[in-house]
């Protein structure tokens, strides 16, 4: 029997075929507020979109951005966001600049990019040009550990610098939750007038005799508000004022520290690491003696 062959006409004429276009998003993050720090995140974020948006095959999806340190995820909306929305298969590719973008822990880093590489969503590292979708699991995981390495490394570095400035009695302070001084032009700081005697009014009533409890009733029924605006006192706010040497004028710096990288967790130095006193750093709202009364 002869062979019999059947022509089967094509049905797709030559010409462009529509190419499916990968949604890509950004995500950026610097750990503290500070203004170059501030100013650094929103390049990041405008070369990423502006990098994005040049691309004729991708589509811009977003840039999440978070000001906020790599420990936890639950302090990173611009994360979790990220995270849902891929869940939600809204984005096909992420571009970051490594690893360490995504946190600070390597174990968290490889379970989430490997959730994402289940789901064929790429990470994009520009520090090395790879992408997570082209690399083996044992590539990622050795990408990570590296990363946290490096996070750690740097971190280190930061707390050489602090200390530098330490010893040489340059103090390091948050102001912005402190009743009673603001931080003036020079970085010293300067006594609020208003809120001194709001702190001087608190000592007075110790040294009459007023515990804490009894502070924070004659705070509250005169209507006096904490540094935040609230009309409601806490007990562990007034006596860490009462024990706060600033109010002297002195500074006592390295009082806590991080005991653990990777979990943040801080610990009271009661001899640990070396502390500084700096005396006379600015003017004091409350006299040597008077202070003297919480320790005694």
């Amino acid at each position: 029997m002869s062979r019999k062959v059947t022509e089967i006409p094509q049905t797709k004429r030559d010409g462009p075929t529509e190419v499916q276009r990968l949604r890509v998003a950004a995500y950026c993050r610097v750990s503290t507020r500070h203004e170059e720090q501030r100013h650094s995140l929103e390049a990041q974020i405008a070369h990423y979109t502006n990098f994005i948006k040049r691309n004729s095959n991708w589509e811009f999806a977003a840039v999440y951005s978070d000001i906020a340190s790599g420990l936890y995820a639950a302090n990173r909306p611009g994360y979790q966001q990220l995270t849902r929305d891929c869940t939600n298969k809204k984005v096909d590719l992420i571009l970051v600049k490594s690893l360490s973008r995504f946190g600070r822990d390597a174990l968290e880093t490889i379970r989430q990019v490997r959730k994402l590489k289940r789901m064929n969503i790429g990470i994009y590292i520009e520090t090395g040009g790879l992408s997570t979708l082209n690399i083996s699991d044992s590539m990622i995981d050795q990408l990570a550990a590296l990363d946290q390495a490096e996070s750690h490394f740097r971190s280190e570095n930061i707390k050489f610098g602090i200390r530098h400035r330490m010893r040489s009695g340059k103090t390091v302070l948050n102001h912005t939750q402190f009743l009673g001084y603001t931080k003036g032009p020079d970085g010293v700081l300067q006594v609020v007038p208003e809120e001194a005697e709001i702190v001087r009014k608190i000592f007075e009533l110790y040294i009459q005799g007023n515990g804490v409890r009894r502070i924070k009733r004659y705070l509250e029924q005169c209507g006096i508000k904490t540094v935040t605006g609230k009309t409601e006192w806490s007990t562990s706010t007034i006596d860490r004022m009462l024990s706060n040497e600033k109010y002297i004028g002195e500074v006592r710096m390295q009082k806590t520290f991080t005991a653990d990288f990777l979990t943040g967790r801080r610990e009271k130095n009661i001899g640990q690491l070396d502390s500084y006193l700096v005396e006379n750093a600015h003017a004091p709202i409350i006299e040597r003696e008077t202070f003297r009364w919480y320790s005694r």
